[in-house]
């Protein structure tokens, strides 16, 4: 036993380097093992295959509808120019169509004017053309830009609109002419190009072809339509009727009209890479998926970052971006470490904070210059990111930071957290989830950068809880709850309004439990009244003990939760007049299920100091004991922050639950060489550190009790010392001399072979009990420290194993390791900052796990070598060899500490958990995993927790009242009324051994384990449930059976060859059914037999 702390381990690998220095680095990173295979860029060559469409089959018949609407296009008569009024209406007469233009629409005494002429070319764009599109995407479309020419339009059209009206208008006679010329062939509807409001598209479906793709028609503006210079970012494009004079910024109106006249262009860059780079697409292929599997898009609502800006981003990359406008990325490279460079320049960047600028600009910073994020194209004069928000550049830019984290973690899966998990679901993502759902009044919907009422409502929402939460929270994304702007509408009708409920996702740091906020000194009188115009009532000067005087904020609630929901309903109500009834918070209903308080914190704590009393009370024992102790270590979940209930240190009449501690003494050699007198010392030595300790604490009571044994040579007895504060040890002794014999008992190979696996099974309960769970519990409560999201992770964990009656089968250091994994290896994301977060990720992870051919393996203390975890795959891939029914190892977890992966899964010589139980756990995690992600924000944390009983064959309802009455003392109080007992009798109930529930499942489970599988919970669980064995079938008569059999008749049993007809048995389960009554007796309300 080690009694040094365990190490720490190093999870902050190397952070991305900063932007100033990321061309550099990108080429070492690039460069570095180049031509050497490794596991990931084969499962990148295999997922490039997987991903792939064929586009002869998917897209049938394509090719022949793109010329059909060309020439269909080609061939629309073209109109003089028109009011706008008098256009439209005549055109929703004829044709029965509506004008898509955007909000505000044009009054009837509007003067301008719109007509048609042919276009002045027409070619498709986009993901077709590059193939770059995946199989998993949401749908897959052909984009068919219609540059509308330069007749058509005045030089003022960029202001105030106009050109978007006559944009609409050109649409929808492209509409009407395509559904006379097509007619019933294909389905046409509108929807907005990339959910911006002020870019209606049309959309068609071929209604012949037996796959499912879109035909997207896109009029743009020819190149260079307007100038440059009047399209600043800083310029005002959009002047108000009641102000003229306004000089307000429309940086967003200003891009999306100058993005107009660029489908061209960037179709010549991206053409451009795709030649001089030819792993380009590769690249781009898999930055899609990566974009997609977290929720990215290149639409306004869903972040504004897409395929398009991805492959932008990187054919930008490989033409500059570095010092001196030197190429950050090597045309020779390869898909895979294009994709890895790139990832890592997004991590290196805020695109919030500092704007990238390829190539330099004739306007210098006034063509790139504004608040939101900047990726300035200054050879085409675009700002890429301009459909981005700042919570969803900082959204981004964290996704890369943690996929950088997980491509440099070498000894971690790199594939799967990249590009197969799903990190979108809200769940999962975020710590705390806040609906507002509110009526946008006409007043908001008139926005300034049009936009859209909803994004400019989100985009407040976000900057002032951003603020109002502070250091609490390390990321803010916002983003609405329905997809309105990204559906489509009939031809006839108006399009759907904005969305009005939005969804804010924030996670938390470790300052979110504060309750106090110090605000700016009293001297500081600008700060201070800023603090309080942004506070209201709820700043107040207080004076610290140090004697300053700060403006304060006080909070009442003391959960991460309760603190990140109070502060959100004052200052939104503060500012934005939200009241409680339109803000809901989801995922606190996880709380209800294991009630999580901050008062928990303090229970563990109170436990550990109680432990370190009694671990003082033993070494001041000192001469007393013949042997010097070495060390006293906790075993007990209770101090390790790992109980499902915290402890409780209080009298009562129920009996306490001890808390496991082992005592180690200095090596001695007045150990007796023999196991049994070994065991017996152990129980004079128990007895003696009982007297000693109760003489020389008068307040600490002693007991000795004995093991369940089946043996005389493994351990006999402990010893139970109850503390006047209700904190109750459970102590059992190491000896060093124990171990070496069991070791030699199981090496002698004079001895039965019989003797040797019993030798072999107590050196490895041994080893469990003293080796293994005192630096279990040493590392857990280490990484509770550090993550304060894994006690509540643990205990949500541990009551989902309870709910669905799999506790029984699984050790709890076993569970304990499940739920450390998703904080030692949290990719995708990072380290769970919530119980939430943290149980649904591990949920994720155990639906996931195919432990047949994958070992569990937890580096706590970053020391495993790569030929460490090598070596114990290979044992795993050797014992599915030698045992393919798992009949003797089901799981494999191994840690630093313990590399052969069975200290946990197995017991008793068993696989603990076998085949059927582990098969129950993955099936039971896999629905649980698709209950969170088809009810989404809507899940009710209580139905990932409730059994279902109809899988099992019977069912014993324990008795309720018998269950709890059994470890109290009540009968014992009743019975001191009699004169010849002592009056503190039943008083002071002693622990129990174990819970009286489980104590009665391992009697049932050592008499009827072959015919029957037994299912149970808690120790507050009112039903066994169990299945019957279905191998053990009708077969001969023959002595020694292993269960109850009942005859059936004459003929050939299972497996019987010879043709002699015998008498036949079954499983006598009516007998075996009243046997579990008869034991059971008064503990046990009914049984019931659901089949036969």
């Amino acid at each position: 036993m080690d009694p040094n702390p365990a190490k720490r381990r190093k999870l902050q690998h190397q952070e991305p380097h900063d932007s100033s220095n990321s061309s550099a680095a990108l080429e070492a990173a690039s460069t570095s093992g180049a031509s050497r295979s490794s596991t990931f860029v084969l499962q990148t060559r295999e997922l490039l295959r997987e991903v792939r469409i064929n586009y002869d089959n998917h897209f049938a018949g394509a090719d022949e509808l793109l010329h059909r609407v060309k020439s269909t296009i080609e061939a629309i008569s073209p109109q003089d120019p028109t009011p706008i009024h008098q256009a439209s209406k005549s055109l929703e007469k004829k044709h029965k169509i509506l004008v898509p233009f955007p909000d505000p629409k044009p009054s009837k005494d509007s003067p301008y004017k719109v007509s048609f002429a042919k276009p002045s070319q027409c070619n498709v764009v986009g993901s077709y053309v590059s193939k770059t599109m995946i199989k998993s995407q949401g749908r897959h479309a052909i984009d068919m830009i219609v540059e509308i020419p330069k007749d058509i339009f005045q030089d003022k059209d960029y202001l105030d609109l106009r050109y978007f009206y006559k944009r609409a208008y050109y649409l929808a006679v492209l509409t009407a002419s395509l559904r006379d010329e097509l007619g019933s062939s294909v389905g046409l509807a509108y929807e907005y190009a990339n959910g911006n409001r002020l870019l209606p598209v049309l959309v068609l479906t071929s209604k012949d072809s037996p796959k499912e793709y879109q035909i997207r028609v896109i009029p743009c503006a020819p190149e260079g339509l307007f100038p440059a210079r009047k399209l600043l970012p800083a310029s005002c494009c959009i002047r108000s009727a009641s102000d003229a004079e306004s000089k307000t910024p429309t940086p967003f109106y200003n891009s999306t009209l100058k993005a107009e006249s660029s489908y061209v262009p960037y179709l010549k860059l991206l053409r451009q890479a795709e030649k001089s780079c030819p792993a380009f697409k590769e690249a781009c292929i898999l930055g899609r998926v990566w974009l997609f599997q977290r929720g990215l898009d290149g639409s306004v609502p869903k972040g504004g970052f897409g395929h398009f800006e991805w492959a932008t981003l990187t054919a930008l990359l490989l033409q500059g971006g570095g010092r001196k406008g030197v190429s950050v990325l090597s045309p020779s490279l390869s898909g895979t470490q294009i994709f890895k460079a790139v990832v890592q320049y997004l991590a290196s960047v805020d695109l919030s904070k500092k704007p990238l600028v390829f190539g330099p600009s004739k306007q210098g910073s006034e063509a790139w210059k504004e608040s939101g994020p900047v990726i300035y194209d200054a050879v085409r004069q675009l700002n890429v990111g301009y459909k981005m928000s700042s919570w969803s550049a900082s959204m981004l830019q964290q996704h890369a930071k943690w996929t950088y984290t997980s491509l440099a973690d070498r000894e971690a899966d790199q594939f799967n957290p990249t590009f197969i998990t799903k990190a979108d679901l809200p769940l999962q993502s975020y710590d705390a989830l806040i609906q507002v759902e509110r009526a946008l009044s006409s007043s908001e919907g008139a926005i300034t950068d049009h936009r859209g009422a909803s994004w400019e409502y989100r985009d407040r929402v976000a900057r002032i809880l951003k603020k109002a939460l502070g250091d609490r929270i390390q990321l803010i994304n916002v983003h609405d709850v329905s997809d309105a702007d990204q559906q489509a509408w009939d031809l006839k009708s108006a399009p759907a309004t904005e969305p009005t409920a939005i969804l804010v996702g924030v996670l938390f740091t470790a300052n979110v439990s504060r309750q106090v906020d110090h605000g700016p000194a009293v001297e500081e009188k600008d700060e201070a009244k800023k603090f309080r115009q942004f506070w209201g009532e709820k700043s107040e000067l207080r004076r610290f003990k140090d004697g300053s005087i700060l403006e304060s904020l006080i909070w009442s609630q003391t959960s991460p939760l309760g603190l990140c929901e109070e502060i959100a309903r004052y200052i939104l109500k503060l500012h934005l007049k939200i009241h409680d009834e339109d803000l809901t918070i989801h995922g606190r209903g996880f709380s209800a299920v294991v009630p999580i308080k901050s008062a928990d914190l303090a229970s563990f704590q109170a436990a550990r100091q109680a432990f370190q009393t009694f671990e003082g009370d033993l070494r001041n024992l000192g001469d007393s004991l013949p042997l010097q102790i070495r060390q006293v270590a906790a075993a007990a979940p209770e101090l390790r922050f790992a109980s499902v209930r915290p402890p409780q240190l209080t009298t009562s009449k129920a009996a306490a639950q001890p808390m496991d501690t082992v005592i180690f003494f200095e090596a001695s050699g007045k150990w007796p060489e023999n196991l049994a007198a070994i065991q017996r010392t152990k129980i004079a030595f128990l007895l003696r550190i009982g007297e000693l300790l109760a003489e020389s604490k008068p307040g600490v009571t002693c007991q000795v009790g004995l093991e369940e044994t089946q043996t005389e040579i493994e351990n006999l007895a402990f010893l139970d010392a109850t503390y006047e504060d209700g904190a109750v040890f459970r102590l059992r002794i190491h000896s060093d001399l124990e171990e070496s014999l069991l070791e030699r008992r199981t090496k002698d190979k004079t001895l039965d072979q019989r003797i040797r696996t019993q030798g072999a099974q107590l050196l490895a309960s041994f080893k469990r009990t003293y080796t293994h769970l005192p630096l279990h519990t040493q590392t857990i409560s280490t990484f509770c420290t550090r993550f304060p999201a894994l006690s509540p992770t643990v205990r949500l964990l541990k009551r989902w194993f309870d709910a669905h009656k799999l506790s029984c089968h699984f050790l709890e250091e076993m569970v304990e390791l499940i739920a450390l994994r998703v904080f030692l290896e949290p990719y995708p994301w990072q380290a769970p900052s919530s119980g939430m977060t943290g149980f649904l990720r591990t949920l994720q992870f155990l639906a996931r796990w195919d432990w047949r051919t994958e070992p569990l393996i937890l580096d706590s203390s970053g020391e495993l070598t790569g030929a460490e975890r090598s070596a114990i795959g290979t044992r795993l891939e050797a014992w599915r060899k030698l045992d393919p029914g798992m009949s003797h190892t089901t799981l494999v977890v191994a840690t630093s500490n313990e590399t052969s992966g069975t200290a946990y899964t197995i017991h008793d010589g068993r696989p603990w958990p076998s085949k059927v139980v582990a098969t129950r756990m993955t099936t039971l995690a896999r629905s649980a995993c698709k209950i969170v992600k088809e009810k989404g924000i809507d899940l009710e944390p209580k139905i990932l927790f409730q059994p279902s009983l109809k899988d099992y064959d019977i069912l014993i309802h324990l008795n309720g009242k018998v269950m709890k009455n059994i470890p109290r003392a009540d009968e014992g109080a009743k019975q001191s009324q009699f004169k010849n007992l002592d009056g503190r009798t039943g008083t002071a109930p002693l622990p129990l051994v174990q819970q009286p529930a489980r104590s009665l499942l391992k009697q049932f489970d050592s008499l009827f384990s072959g015919p029957l599988l037994l299912f149970h919970g808690g120790p507050e669980d009112p039903v066994i449930a169990g299945i019957w064995n279905p191998q053990i079938q009708r077969r001969n008569f023959r002595v020694n059976l292993p269960c109850s059999f009942k005859p059936v008749g004459t003929g050939k049993g299972d497996g019987d060859a010879d043709d002699e007809e015998k008498q036949l048995v079954e499983v006598n389960r009516e007998a075996i059914v009243a046997e579990i009554a008869r034991i059971g007796g008064d503990c046990i309300d009914s049984i019931e037999s659901k089949r036969s």
